[in-house]
């Protein structure tokens, strides 16, 4: 028996008499309880504040990652467990790999990403510098800083590892303590993950707790400081957004809802073209993983009017032999739902959309006599899309989708925009301007578009897979939020200020030099120092060196770089751009090479790239040019050596910058 807790200011609190029963989705054994009807909700937010909040605020952001790889690491180590426990969902091991792998991906995902795109401290630059005055002495950044409150993370029941585990990795990046509230229906699941978490004694009390059972007063609790993410129905979001307290204190509220997503069949494919075959295969898929029940699922298929018969035999075809059963069988493909509750919520949407379409796949249930949820996969054909409503309004959260025909582009876009709003659309073509068109006209309305054909689709991830890198979220009905997106998904638990000021102290502030702020000169060479003693600002001024006329026909030469302005007086003069010939961009930058780089072994281990590279003003024969060598930012990479971005800028005899870029080096650490 599973008798869901709560972790509650560090302590687990067994489910108290209001505890409901759930049951095996397969066999309908009652298998546990959940529920709790008076936690302490203004306790745990106080305690998630104080002591959470304050424990991950101390971190920098790379701590933060290394703490929530950490995290993935020891899941995956003990991640057996919770297959077993998954199989009472109705999820197969298949499925159950989409939750509970592709959420420990995640987090790895984000950890990566903490560590290369974030900085080593706890103050994220967001953008560029803006200058503000001519003189240079005042500009404006933007920063991010963690938001001082909890994050109230309210997730759905058919993905209650990745659903929890792909909100909480952000927010932690973040330095944004969680409070976890699970959908009671498989609320046991998430429990065995949070206490995994919590035994391995890596996050600090308070970084995390979760409720087992319903929210209460909570919401009346939080402050402008805290942030709720919400993903469920579209009824349940705005009945949260409408609650008095979010609306007066303004409360960040990121929604993930429901949405009609729909999939193109382009056309310019046929039912002979091997892209016919990834693409039926794409909608089984669809219909059948976790039985439907994902809110990126196909509900609306669209195809040219001649290709709805070869669609509807391909697909018949390809569902009979879909073996449906207890998903503890390895033969099984497909589970049942989540529970004999949602089995009657999809039978009474299946009811609706039959009076907009027939069925052409399956068989319309009765109501079910039994406590299992096993319900059969159904293929609903609309004549006439153009004039239905609820094909375009009424999902059914399981495995069911509709088919509809189509004439040209501009109607199957309008058609698929119909939906009002989705996480995601694929489609299948070949043709650049197809995709191109319907990304124009059906951007506005999908929060992901996800192209597809033969070429692409060995690689391709999935209609249905949203990937921590890209936004998961989408307009309208969908939502309005963007739960992922990398470092956007980040940006959610943070405040973003814009700071202005001279540079000197934007640069304290961002950790990074930026131009017009003091510098001081290096001790010695920075080369010959390891990445500890390096410091923000230090620079060194090389000697000069004249470039002939001998110099840059050498070079030309040597690289095959002939361009007519470095070799031709005549017609370089007659160019807007130059006083006569003059030396290449690239013949400057190796000058420049040489009169800063120490050639003996040291610290610095390798040069790997160079950043933001602009050449300002033409180098003539028999000028002088120095370099300017100014340390910009320092990153640690591995446990033997960071990055050092320096500035650098060429000059000439008159001191006017000729040419200025970013180099990125490779530095060991003085000590280990």
């Amino acid at each position: 028996m599973y008798n869901v807790q709560s972790l509650v200011k560090g302590s687990w609190l067994d489910p108290d008499i209001s505890a409901r029963p759930f049951y095996d989705a397969s066999t309908g054994e009652r298998i546990g309880r959940v529920g709790h009807e008076k936690l302490p909700f203004k306790e745990m937010l106080e305690f998630g504040r104080e002591n959470g909040g304050r424990s991950l605020r101390e971190m920098g952001f790379h701590e933060r990652a290394k703490l929530i790889k950490a995290v993935a690491v020891y899941l995956e180590q003990n991640k057996n467990e919770l297959y077993d426990i998954s199989y009472h969902t109705g999820a197969t091991k298949s499925d159950s790999m989409t939750d509970i792998d592709g959420g420990i991906t995640t987090m790895l995902v984000f950890a990566s990403k903490g560590r290369r795109e974030m900085p080593d401290g706890k103050i994220y630059v967001d953008g560029s510098v803006e200058g503000l005055s001519r003189d240079g002495t005042f500009k404006g950044i933007h920063i991010a800083t963690p938001l001082l409150g909890v994050a109230v993370q309210i997730n759905a029941f058919n993905f209650p590892v990745w659903g929890m585990l792909e909100k909480l990795a952000p927010s932690w990046l973040a330095g944004v303590p969680v409070i976890v509230k699970p959908a009671s229906q498989t609320a046991y699941l998430t429990e065995a993950v949070v206490k995994l978490i919590d035994q391995s004694g890596i996050v600090p009390k308070g970084a995390i707790q979760m409720i087992g059972g319903d929210v209460g007063d909570l919401f009346d609790h939080l402050t402008a400081q805290d942030v709720v993410s919400f993903t469920g129905s579209e009824a349940t979001a705005n009945k949260i957004r409408s609650n008095p307290n979010i609306l007066k204190n303004s409360i960040r509220f990121v929604s993930e809802q429901d949405s009609l997503n729909g999939t193109i069949l382009g056309s310019d494919i046929t039912h002979e073209d091997q892209d016919f075959g990834v693409f039926i295969k794409e909608v089984l898929r669809e219909l059948t993983v976790k039985a439907g029940q994902k809110c990126t699922a196909i509900r609306r298929i669209f195809v040219p009017f001649k290709m709805v018969a070869p669609v509807i035999a391909a697909l018949d075809l390809k569902l009979s032999k879909t073996i449906i059963g207890d998903p503890r069988n390895e033969d099984t493909r497909m589970g049942p739902l989540v529970s004999t509750t949602q089995y009657d919520d999809v039978l009474e949407k299946v009811n609706i959309l039959a009076q907009e379409a027939e069925v052409v796949i399956g068989k319309i249930p009765e109501i079910a006599l039994t406590k299992t949820a096993f319900f059969n996969p159904l293929v609903f054909h609309c004549k006439d899309p153009d004039h239905s409503e609820y094909v375009h309004s009424v999902e059914a959260f399981g495995p069911v989708a509709t088919i509809m025909g189509y004439k040209d582009l501009e109607h199957v876009a309008r058609l698929l925009n119909k939906g009002g709003g989705s996480l995601v659309a694929s489609v299948f073509t070949n043709s650049g301007e197809f995709a191109h068109e319907i990304s124009y006209q059906c951007g506005p309305w999908h929060g992901r578009l996800y192209f597809n054909n033969l070429k692409s689709s060995k690689s391709a991830t999935g209609h249905g897979a949203p990937l921590p890198h890209m936004i998961h979220g989408g307009p309208g009905r969908a939502g309005g939020g963007e739960e992922l997106g990398g470092i956007r998904g980040v940006m959610q638990y943070m405040q973003r200020t814009a700071v202005q000021g001279h540079p000197s102290l934007l640069t304290a502030i961002s950790g990074s030099y930026i131009s017009g702020a003091e510098r001081s000169i290096s001790p010695s060479h920075p080369f010959k120092r390891v990445f500890e003693e390096l410091k923000i600002s230090e620079m060194i001024t090389t000697k000069k060196r004249k470039v002939t006329l001998e110099d840059i026909e050498l070079f030309a030469n040597f690289t095959g770089d002939l361009f007519y302005a470095h070799m031709d007086e005549i017609a370089a003069k007659a160019n807007p751009f130059f006083p006569g010939r003059v030396a290449h961009g690239y013949l400057l930058i190796a000058f420049a090479a040489g009169l800063f780089v120490e050639p003996n072994p040291g610290p610095v281990l390798a040069n790997t790239g160079l950043d933001n590279l602009i050449f300002l003003k033409p180098v003539s024969p028999e000028d002088e040019i120095y370099a300017t060598l100014t340390v910009m930012k320092k990153t640690r990479r591995t446990n033997e050596y960071g990055e050092v971005r320096w500035l650098v800028e060429i000059s000439n005899q008159s001191d006017e910058r000729v040419a200025q870029y970013e180099l990125l080096t490779m530095c060991s650490y003085g000590t280990k």
